[in-house]
């Protein structure tokens, strides 16, 4: 029996402060691309653009170099079992209400600038909540690495507050991107394939950029996805620990 030592990274032998030093970082990137864009009068979007093309770029060579894709679950879509397909399918009906609001006239150049910007977010802020934060914390429990992850990022959209909408859809976008976080950190712990949490964040913000306003008039449709979502948590909380076996049950779910 061989007596040598598996050399633990950083991220395993202080999962928190791991956490909290790529949290910290991407606030940082952030903060810093958007007053350089306050600065010199760009576009809202810039900031996004200015500090996650960087971070992608950082991410997929660390992917790489690591030979870390299929661990943070870039594997093929055709690895789903066919059974586990279902547990997506509430996130069409959210794609479906979201898109009951409408459409603006918009350009062609507009379309495919928002297509790509909105594949950006989705990649990097999967990668960093789903991929990242989650496995990071995974060896603590289910649980914790689920409402970790989901509760940062819903911090991070706080940052929308300064946009000048109302309270009320500033409290419902909190509640939005939690429930949102929670369900996708659920169905990544399921199916350890992030590509369908990339693909449905993608069009969820494509169809929001492209789409009608977010008022007051749509709280119905809002109210309407807050409840799917919340109920779509607690499935898929319920799904997991009925096929978690008893002692994986406890640690995660208890």
């Amino acid at each position: 029996m061989s007596n040598q030592k598996v050399k633990r990274t950083f991220s395993q032998k202080h999962p928190v402060l791991a956490v909290v030093i790529i949290e910290a970082l991407l606030f940082l990137a952030v903060f810093a691309a958007g007053a350089y864009a306050t600065i010199r009068q760009l576009s809202g979007t810039a900031p996004v653009l200015i500090s996650f093309i960087p971070i992608a770029v950082v991410l997929a060579i660390y992917f790489s170099v690591k030979k870390k894709w299929g661990f943070y679950g870039f594997r093929s879509l055709r690895s789903i079992p066919k059974p586990d397909l279902v547990y997506y399918a509430p996130l069409l009906v959210v794609l479906a209400i979201i898109a009951l609001k409408g459409f603006r006239p918009i350009s062609v150049s507009e379309v495919l600038f928002y297509l790509l910007f909105t594949l950006l977010v989705g990649f990097v802020e999967e990668s960093i909540y789903r991929g990242l934060i989650l496995n990071i914390l995974l060896p603590k429990g289910v649980k914790t690495a689920v409402l970790t992850s989901s509760i940062l990022f819903a911090v991070t959209h706080i940052l929308r507050v300064l946009s000048g909408q109302s309270a009320l859809q500033t409290v419902l976008l909190i509640v939005y991107a939690l429930l949102i976080g929670c369900a996708l950190a659920l169905l990544m712990v399921r199916g350890r394939n992030i590509w369908p949490l990339i693909l449905f964040h993608f069009l969820h913000n494509f169809i929001q950029f492209v789409g009608n306003d977010n008022s007051d008039s749509y709280l119905g449709y809002d109210l309407a996805i807050l409840a799917l979502l919340a109920l779509y948590c607690a499935l898929l909380a319920l799904s997991l620990k009925k096929t978690a076996t008893p002692s994986q049950a406890e640690h995660s779910f208890n």
